[in-house]
């Protein structure tokens, strides 16, 4: 896993190496392991290099034989054993055995018929020197992140945010909209980010820049063919993708480790890793010092079922506080959740054990319909097929588990009202609106600048008009499927808490259930076969049933989280909390009104707040006034990496090579 940046001319002016240099140096984490630049009169890029396959020939950028296609590439392309030799059947010529110089010929041969092929995490930016044509293309679930503004004419990109400022062509600023989508959804929806003017290509789609021109084209999109039946050959296609999704994501010329949650879809990768690894498995897993996050006993018993070499990472709440500004550098958005920060913890210990590649569980709730939210979906319709029903409401409070009953909290009729009034059945966002609505609650706090602007913007109604024609046809369970997936999987938990936490420490996640050959098969059954009842998974829990130990494969869904209000209320909160919050902080920044905000705070302290809502607008005051100080306010480009210290620079002639 690498770190791209660059810049695409409308005008054959150059692209100094210095300002590649200084795009490259804010992203240096993503590639310790050596940077490169290729320059010309149209397109500069840059490379920083995190080695695992062909560590010795994989330096880029790299090109194909006679150097008129070249790339700059963040990724993994898993299957690409079987592409190079299809290539070299068709007569290309390779010089490594790097997955990077399969993209090259690859384009060459098939174009951008080369997507499709691809079984892979990636993001990368080829320039065709033929046509002198610049291709930027994102994998198909956003696994990996690419930025890109457009600013006198020309084209920025880059794999975080941070490189497009390090130009200096790009000036921070926010951008309220995309703002409101984070308080809405936890996250910006690609295209739009926090940033104004700063956009994320979307997952599954790809690019093109000529003549300062900019055209995007989606390759891949998110299809719930839904089947009535479960195919009789289900389990064994379930069998036969699955053990090929964690073989192709073993491929790597370094050991591959797995984060170990002691959830289902953790034990499955663990256990299917230490079957296939030529080494010992070595897993990694984290505990709190509070109880109710605290999952080690089924950490313990699958370490010791797959025989892996286990490490735990105690989180400390005085370890969220500390570290939580330099989660924000990372992951360039405010957050509602501290979840990210934990993870940002593991992956540095994962990295000081000298493990650089990690198997993780992502995408399998998502797949087989695994959060509570899918089973609140069946209950709200279960519910309003009988509306005057007294008993059949009471289903809700079996959702949930984790969460603590009482006032603010779960439990009652309250909270069973709160689900079955939260939106009009017909309303294709109805799954959702329950989060959405507990996560907007931090308008209340909004200055009144920020509540004017915004107020000119509907989130959830723009998220309505982009829906695809076919969802109408999916089943409420589908429709929520695909919700999960574009509001949630992507742009937070791909990119906050897995991505831009892990590479902050140069650890590169991989995530065999988001094989898309998986997706398909998942999309295809029918949802019984994967919720029926309250009981999530089970297409997968059938299949497992030899595989992880019976405690793991019995236990209720327990979602990842973190403690998020607390650490920041304790006596020992460090300083940048009160400085963060005062009077003059929170005008400066300008999304919010102290006064609010400090009516929030004195009921958190007094245990008169500690409901969902009211944690996560804390967090989220929190995340954006530490994101304004770190962007807006505080940003400063970095010296460039020396040009002399890079494994690659290439500078082609000044004649325009497509001329």
């Amino acid at each position: 896993m690498c770190g791209i940046a660059g810049v695409a001319r409308r005008h054959p002016v150059g692209v100094p190496l210095e300002l590649l240099g200084r795009m490259a140096a804010a992203i240096r984490h993503r590639g310790p392991d050596g940077y490169g630049f290729f320059t010309s009169p149209l397109v500069g890029l840059a490379h920083l290099r995190l080695s695992i396959i062909d560590l010795a020939g994989g330096a880029q950028p790299m090109t194909n034989e006679d150097g008129t296609v070249v790339i700059s590439y963040n990724g993994e392309v898993y299957n690409y054993r079987e592409l190079m030799a299809e290539l070299q059947s068709r007569g290309h010529q390779f010089h490594t055995q790097s997955d990077t110089e399969v993209l090259v010929h690859g384009w060459e041969e098939w174009g951008p018929g080369l997507f499709q092929r691809l079984n892979g995490q990636f993001a990368f930016a080829l320039y065709d020197r033929r046509t002198d044509e610049l291709v930027l293309a994102r994998d198909r679930f956003g696994v990996r992140p690419l930025f890109y503004a457009e600013r006198g004419g020309d084209l920025y990109f880059g794999s975080e945010v941070k490189a497009l400022l390090a130009s200096r062509a790009v000036t921070p600023e926010p951008d309220p909209v995309g703002l409101d989508q984070v308080f809405t959804f936890w996250a910006a929806r690609p295209p739009r980010t926090p940033f104004r003017d700063v956009w994320s290509l979307e997952p599954g789609t790809w690019a093109t820049w000529r003549a300062g021109r900019l055209d995007i084209r989606r390759y891949y999109a998110l299809e719930y063919p839904e089947q009535t039946e479960e195919p009789t050959d289900a389990l064994q296609s379930l069998d036969d993708v699955l053990h090929s999704s964690v073989a192709f994501r073993l491929r790597a010329d370094v050991p591959v480790g797995a984060y170990l949650s002691g959830g289902l879809d953790s034990s499955i990768t663990s256990a299917l890793a230490a079957q296939a690894s030529p080494f010992t498995l070595r897993t990694f897993s984290i505990t709190f010092q509070d109880p109710r996050f605290d999952e080690s006993a089924f950490q313990q018993e699958v370490a010791a079922s797959v025989g892996s070499q286990h490490l735990v990472r105690h989180i400390r709440d005085a370890d969220i506080a500390e570290t939580f500004p330099a989660v924000i550098r990372h992951v360039e958005t405010p957050l509602l959740r501290t979840g990210p920060v934990p993870m940002y913890h593991l992956a540095r210990a994962t990295r000081e054990a000298g493990i650089t590649v990690v198997l993780t569980g992502e995408g399998a709730d998502e797949l087989f319909l695994g959060y509570d939210l899918f089973k609140e979906v069946a209950v709200r319709l279960f519910c309003m097929n009988q509306p005057g029903s007294a008993v059949r409401p009471r289903l809700f409070d079996r959702l949930y588990p984790y969460l603590a009953t009482g006032a603010g909290s779960k439990g009652g009729e309250l909270w069973r009202r709160s689900f079955l009034e939260a939106g009009r059945p017909g309303d294709p966002l109805l799954s959702h609106l329950p989060r959405f609505r507990t996560a907007g609650w931090i308008r209340e706090f909004y200055s009144a600048s920020m509540a004017e602007t915004t107020g000119r913007h509907d989130a959830l109604e723009e998220l309505r008009g982009t829906l695809p024609r076919e969802f109408a046809g999916w089943s409420p369970l589908n429709q929520a499927s695909y919700l999960e997936m574009v509001t949630l999987l992507s742009p937070y938990l791909l990119s906050s808490q897995a991505d831009r936490v892990g590479m902050a420490h140069a650890v590169e996640g991989r995530y065999p259930f988001l094989d898309h050959r998986l997706f398909e098969l998942a999309a295809s059954l029918p949802t019984k076969s994967r919720l029926l009842g309250l009981r999530e998974k089970r297409i997968l829990r059938r299949w497992a049933r030899d595989l992880v130990p019976a405690a793991v494969l019995q236990r209720t869904k327990q979602p990842y989280r973190a403690p998020d209000a607390p650490p920041f209320l304790a006596p020992s909160a460090p300083a940048w909390v009160a400085e963060e919050t005062s009077r003059a902080s929170i005008s400066g920044a300008g999304a919010f009104d102290h006064a609010a905000v400090a009516g929030l705070i004195r009921r958190c302290r007094d245990g008169r707040a500690a409901g969902i809502r009211e944690q996560q607008a804390l967090v989220g005051v929190l995340s954006y006034q530490a994101w304004h100080r770190e962007f807006i306010q505080d940003f400063r480009a970095p010296a460039p990496l020396a040009i002399d210290g890079a494994d690659v620079v290439m500078q082609p002639t000044l004649a325009r090579s497509g001329a």
